[in-house]
């Protein structure tokens, strides 16, 4: 257990972002999941922009790598591109 004051800020704060990563995290991999499951090319083009913004803002963050945000973005343009 923490003894210092700022020890237990930092545990206050850690769990606030926390909180918020998984929010993040959660809502870009549904919306991922969404995207693939699209088979109509139109839809998923207007779609598409959104998913990699909430792609870039989580590696911006540090919640995700950058090259598993490249990754992703990659292979997710592929797929509209092949649709």
């Amino acid at each position: 257990m923490a003894h210092h004051k700022s020890a237990k800020k930092r545990i206050r704060q850690d769990a606030r972002k926390r909180l918020a990563n998984r929010y993040y995290k959660k809502s870009t991999r549904t919306a991922i999941k969404k995207l693939r499951g699209m088979t109509e090319k139109s839809e998923a083009e207007s779609f598409l922009p959104k998913v990699l913004s909430m792609i870039d803002r989580l590696a911006k963050r540090n919640t995700w790598h950058k090259n598993k945000a490249s990754n992703l973005k990659s292979k997710l343009t592929v797929h509209v591109n092949n649709l």
